[in-house]
């Protein structure tokens, strides 16, 4: 098979596109011809050397952990029924034109919905659902989202709108604000503003000008000054870190205004879980009440070149490779 592959830990020229043996899929697998890789900002981050006591790899490794694609092969004991379906999947290694996965991980993708749109909702839209259901939003709560321009970002932006919320996102430049106010957003803050928390207060609304709930997919300093923006008794979610950290929070007085903290750990979510929010995120976006936001396409050799797209954050949502 044909995969792209991290040499070293460095900058994205150190993935490389090589030929490996074929998986081979052990009892209860399937194999999967891959349409699409999902990219998401953590793996640049991984291939750069950070993370290691998250995220144990050694180099030479194939990035990756989430595809779309049409099942070719059936290992030993998998159902006949499930070849050549479309599915989804996460595997371990999803930079490559083939990959297997555990029958149980697969999730079949809906007829109206194209394997391009479903590759880049099996990470972010399971995330983003599961984290909609985490903090319980509903048509009463100001949410606002930092990191709304990005792949997960705009899937959250319009989860918080159909649930009737108030829904405040921060990015980066006009054409970013743009987009987000077109998915939905009741109001926009530009990031890049000195005094965005302020305007943030003016845009939220309501007698003490704060969010009930804040998903900060963002971390660092923006996730930092943030955090006061954060109704008593309301819920903080510090889930990204693209900054290099997740925003640092003071749980003393998360305790004393009655703030409900949630982290990585509290999206890592158990595989019967998995299931069902995958299940949810494409049935919403096959009938056309979710749309992931795709900001370019590169092939598996232009892997590295996808990494660059993904740090430089110019682009409108998310990057996928088609394998």
């Amino acid at each position: 098979m044909r995969a792209a592959q991290v040499t070293r830990f460095g900058d994205p020229s150190v993935l490389t596109t090589t030929d490996l043996p074929d998986p081979v899929p052990a009892p209860g697998e399937v194999m999967i011809d891959v349409a699409y890789a999902d990219t998401i900002f953590v793996e640049t981050q991984i291939r750069s050397g950070w993370g290691g006591e998250y995220f144990p790899v050694t180099p030479p490794y194939v990035p990756g952990g989430g595809v779309s694609g049409v099942v070719s092969a059936l290992g030993p004991d998998v159902p006949a029924e499930w070849l050549g379906r479309r599915v989804t999947s996460f595997v371990t290694g999803a930079y490559a034109n083939r990959a297997v996965a555990a029958a149980s991980a697969l999730t079949v993708v809906p007829d109206a919905l194209d394997l391009l749109q479903a590759a880049a909702l099996v990470h972010d839209g399971v995330t983003s659902t599961g984290l909609l259901e985490l903090t319980a939003v509903t048509e009463t709560d100001r949410v606002l989202i930092l990191g709304a321009s990005g792949g997960m970002g705009t899937l959250l932006v319009q989860l918080a709108h159909a649930r009737g919320a108030r829904v405040v996102g921060v990015a980066r430049g006009e054409a970013k604000l743009a987009l987000v106010r077109d998915l939905g957003a009741d109001a926009v803050v530009d990031a890049t503003s000195p005094d965005w928390p302020a305007l943030a207060r003016h845009t939220l609304g309501g007698s003490d000008g704060a969010a009930d709930v804040v998903l900060d997919g963002v971390g660092g300093e923006l996730g930092a000054r943030a955090f006061p923006l954060t109704a008593n008794g309301g819920r903080f979610s510090a889930h990204g870190a693209p900054t290099g950290g997740f925003a640092p929070l003071n749980p003393t007085e998360a305790k004393h205004r009655d703030i409900t903290l949630f982290g990585i750990a509290d999206v890592q979510f158990s595989p019967s879980d998995l299931t069902r929010l995958t299940a949810y995120a494409l049935g919403e976006a096959a009938a056309g009440r979710l749309r992931a936001v795709i900001g370019e396409v590169f092939s598996l050799e232009g892997a590295g070149e996808a990494h660059r797209a993904v740090e430089g954050r110019e682009l409108l949502g998310k990057v996928v490779l088609k394998c």
